[in-house]
């Protein structure tokens, strides 16, 4: 372990040095990289050790490659003329001085793979932490420093001394500052007001890789060290605590919106119709197959869309449901007006139908919907990590919202739509043809169920059960709300989300949905028609 040590110590000076100087250290011969790279050849792992550091001290130009490679076991030599080459990942060689194609008379010969055990394996990850604090692009320099604060590594403490004393960015800089104190405060020979200092600079971080580098002081640290790293666990807990609320209810806000688009086109038909369709939750599912097809033909035929597949999914989805949804409504349900439970019945049988048509078709199990580079990564705030599908489902639920707030209050079928929902008898007397608005809301409830299934695509498993996973917690959605309002709807969406993810830490998922279906049940005895209760005779009656 000494021994392991001393060269992890002497291969960090190196690399400061190398940096301080601001080239590579003196070779002994014209070439310190080929000098480096013959080592490998010797198949000895104590050669190996000193070419990972005659490669560092040398800033070999494709160092970085040349460690992954080896990291990998692609890392190859040929015994006879000591040629070190880079097997790719689509097996073709290259040269692993320069990264050119390597002769083909070179590619035909056996060729022997560099060998690893711990130590050199260590090695090679000081080595690969040293070329990214040394590279031109200041996140890869922050990603290396987050790497160390994370390990605390006391022989990166030269490298990062050395990267600090050349950083520019602000931001880099500060990661570097954060990986320098959690070493400084991890050392035992350090001074005791350079380790309180920076416990503080540790605190500062304030995530979770701060309080385990708080939290795991050797034994025989001084008091007042100790004192500070307690001081900043109490101030990191505190902020965490803080932190992780608001990232509940941002993933509240997120799941209401999930539920916001699979209860708004119910609302429109449960409103309208006074229909309990249990067929709701299959337009979502089959707005979510559109949306895996249309995918696919675009993959398939036209590839230069592929990046906008998703939103090319949106006007498919709304038409294929709301086709779907208008055909229910003219074949099964505009015979059972007026008989609630019979809706309920017949609406189950067609759900059951709608799953296993598409169980034969499609097949039982799950469809993969791809998710466009512009929707991948996640955003930091405060601590709080959101991804950017869930971002734009929360901005897409808005913007479906208010499009339907447009159509039902400045659009000729919004205002029939709203004439048949306040009293039906009274629109059909006014000359309004309520089975052709109710075919259409129906349609229309439909579609936005269908657009709402291009959104869940995103964020689960696109299957034939996809629907059922929604329609009981729309329906709550909808009661809660006020039936028929879509204002209830969506404060009522974002209440019920909101509220299950701060449950659950609390009481689980499972316990947190009963405390909240039983709150709900509650309030419904006390307001029967919800929030936001419509008004209007026939509604009131």
């Amino acid at each position: 372990m000494r021994l392991i040590g001393l060269r992890g110590a002497t291969l960090g000076l190196l690399i400061a040095i190398a940096t301080l100087l601001g080239g590579p250290a003196s070779p002994a011969s014209a070439d310190p990289v080929d000098d480096a790279l013959a080592r490998f050849a010797a198949d000895k792992y104590d050669e190996t050790d000193k070419a990972i550091e005659g490669l560092v001290a040398a800033s070999a130009q494709n160092g970085q490659a040349i460690f992954e490679a080896m990291s990998a076991g692609r890392l190859l030599y040929d015994p006879e003329s000591k040629t070190v080459l880079i097997k790719d990942a689509g097996g073709a060689l290259v040269l692993a001085k320069t990264g050119d194609p390597a002769p083909q008379a070179l590619a035909a010969k056996p060729l022997k793979t560099v060998r690893l055990n711990n130590r050199v394996r260590r090695s090679l990850e000081a080595a690969s932490g040293a070329f990214a604090l040394q590279a031109p692009d200041p996140q890869k320099r922050i990603g290396a420093a987050r790497a160390i604060f994370k390990t605390r590594e006391p022989t990166a403490l030269p490298a990062i001394e050395a990267a600090l004393a050349k950083e520019k960015d602000a931001s880099a800089k500060q990661a570097l500052e954060a990986a320098k104190a959690a070493i400084i405060l991890a050392r035992q020979d350090a001074p005791e007001a350079d380790r309180i200092a920076a416990a503080d600079i540790v605190a500062a971080v304030g995530d979770q890789d701060a309080l385990a580098a708080l939290r795991t002081l050797p034994a025989n640290t001084p008091p007042a060290v100790k004192q500070a790293a307690e001081a900043g666990v109490a101030s990191i807990e505190r902020w965490l605590g803080v932190a992780n609320v608001v990232q509940d209810v941002t993933y509240g806000v997120s799941l209401g919106s999930v539920l916001l688009l699979a209860a708004i086109g119910l609302a429109i038909t449960f409103g309208v119709m006074g229909v309990i369709n249990m067929a709701h939750g299959e337009m979502v599912m089959i707005g979510a197959y559109a949306t895996f097809l249309t995918q696919g033909f675009i993959r398939d035929y036209v590839p230069a869309l592929s990046g906008a597949s998703l939103i090319l999914a949106i006007p498919v989805a709304f038409l294929v449901a709301g086709a779907v949804g208008v055909l229910i409504e003219r074949t099964v349900i505009r015979f059972l007006y007026g008989r609630p439970l019979e809706t309920l019945l017949a609406t189950w049988g067609v759900s059951l139908i709608l799953q296993q048509a598409v169980r034969s078709v499609f097949g039982p199990t799950n469809r993969e919907v791809q998710t466009p580079e512009w929707l991948q990564g996640s955003v930091s705030f405060l601590g709080v990590s959101l991804t950017w599908n869930r971002i734009a489902i929360v901005l897409f639920a808005m913007a479906v919202f208010f499009a339907l707030m447009l159509l039902l209050k400045r659009t000729s079928l919004g205002l029939r739509v709203r004439a048949v929902t306040q009293n039906r008898r009274m629109a059909a007397s006014m000359g309004i043809r309520t089975p052709w608005v109710d075919a259409m809301t129906f349609g229309l409830g439909s579609g936005v169920a269908g657009i709402a299934g291009v959104a869940l695509s995103q964020i689960d498993n696109v299957s034939p059960n996809l629907g059922q996973s929604y329609i009981i917690d729309s329906f709550l959605v909808v009661v809660f709300g006020g039936v028929g309002n879509l204002w209830g709807t969506l404060v009522g969406a974002l209440s019920i989300g909101v509220a299950n993810k701060l449950l659950e830490p609390f009481a689980g998922a499972v316990l947190g949905k009963i405390i909240l279906l039983v709150a709900i049940i509650l309030f419904i005895q006390k307001k029967p028609r919800g929030l936001f209760a419509l008004k209007g005779r026939a509604v009131e009656a």
